[in-house]
Order: C-alpha cells, then structure tokens, then sequence
C-alpha cells in the first residue's frame, strides 16, 4: 500500500506540475469547464490508487488516456482558439474517462474487502488480526502488472504496438486483474490461485515482447 500510494502522489504531482506550467490562454481558449473535469479526474485516480481499488498498472493507462485528451486540447488551442465542435469532443472525451475511472472504482466496491470474520469494513480498513494484507497481499503479481503496462506503453511510443494491439493487450490485462479481484473476494489468495495469476502474466508479457521485438 504504501508503494501504491508514492506512486499515486507522484503521479497526482507530477501532472499538477504539467498544469502550472501551461501558459495562460486567450479568453477564446479558455476552457475552466475542461480544466475542472480533468483536475476532477486526477483527484478520483488518485483516490483510487490510495484506497486500492485502482492497480498503478489501470493508473498508467487512464493518465495515458489523460495525456492524450490534453495533447488534443493542445491542438486544438495551438490557432488561438477553440471551436464548440472541439470543445463538445474534448468534454465528451473527459466524460468518458471520468466513467472509466467510476467503473473501475465502483467494480473494486462490489468486490469488497473482509476481515478474518467475513464482516465488510465500511471504511476499508482492517485490524491487526485482519487476514487481509497477508493472505491477500500480492506485490510481486501487482509489481508485474505495472512492468507489463509500462512495456506496453513504451512499444506504443516507438511505434512498436498498434493502437488495435495495445487495446488488445489492455483487455487481457483487466480480465487478469479481474481474476485477481475475484481472488481476492473471500481475504485469501491460495498459491495455486497466485500460480495462475503468474502464468497469465507471464503469456501477456510474452506476448507484449513479441510485438516488441519480432523475430525474423
């Protein structure tokens, strides 16, 4: 938790750096609706990751998203001005994030969190008796899913990785954090069930190398 938190604050400051440094704009480019929806976004990610019900490997993705809905708005700036038509897409655009980032909250709260009693914890929070934490503690499988999705975004950078092939690799990605999720939903992950997680990580990862690095 306390490596999900670091990266959820360094990521909150490192995008609230991004926004402070951006210039002032015209008064026909000025978008505060915009603006608020993504600062918004930013905070509900960041509760996410610091509540657990966003993995850092779902955060690198949604901020990808994020990043590319401000490099569109950049765009459509870069004239000095921003039509309706621009700025109705840019809205629906953050729209449809800020949905995404609700599912992904609103799944993690259907599965819920238990202590050793199987008594839900209205705050998330669990004793020191609490199984949770231990039992149902995954690092290393967490840790893989955020290298894979940081291969992912690499071979989408260097031209590597389709955009078809990175929606490709993202659903397999979320159908194995689903599975780790269901896992989770009774306080303990067996190692037969962390043996499987690993296995589908490690053909995603395989796959990811191969588009990566195609063999002639």
């Amino acid at each position: 938790m306390t490596s999900k938190l670091f990266t959820a604050t360094a990521l909150a400051t490192a995008l609230l750096a991004g926004l402070a440094a951006a210039p002032a704009m015209a008064q026909n480019t000025y978008t505060p609706g915009i603006d608020n929806a993504q600062q918004a976004v930013h905070a509900r990610i960041q509760q996410g990751m610091q509540s657990g019900q966003i993995t850092p490997s779902e955060a690198q993705n949604l901020y990808r998203r994020d990043r590319d809905i401000q490099n569109r708005e950049a765009e459509f700036k870069s004239d000095g001005r921003a039509s309706p038509q621009e700025r109705q897409q840019l809205r629906a655009d953050m729209a449809e994030l800020s949905a995404e980032v609700e599912r992904m909250i609103a799944n993690r709260n259907v599965v819920g969190q238990y202590g050793r009693n199987g008594q839900y914890d209205q705050n998330g929070q669990h004793g020191q008796n609490s199984q949770y934490g231990q039992n149902d503690n995954t690092p290393g499988i967490d840790n893989r899913q955020f290298e894979i999705s940081q291969r992912i975004e690499e071979g989408l950078r260097t031209g590597r990785i389709s955009q078809r092939e990175a929606r490709m690799l993202q659903r397999q990605e979320r159908n194995i954090q689903r599975h780790e999720a269901a896992f989770k939903s009774d306080g303990v992950v067996t190692q037969q069930e962390r043996r499987q997680l690993r296995n589908e990580l490690s053909a995603l990862r395989d796959q990811v190398e191969r588009l990566i690095n195609p063999r002639g």
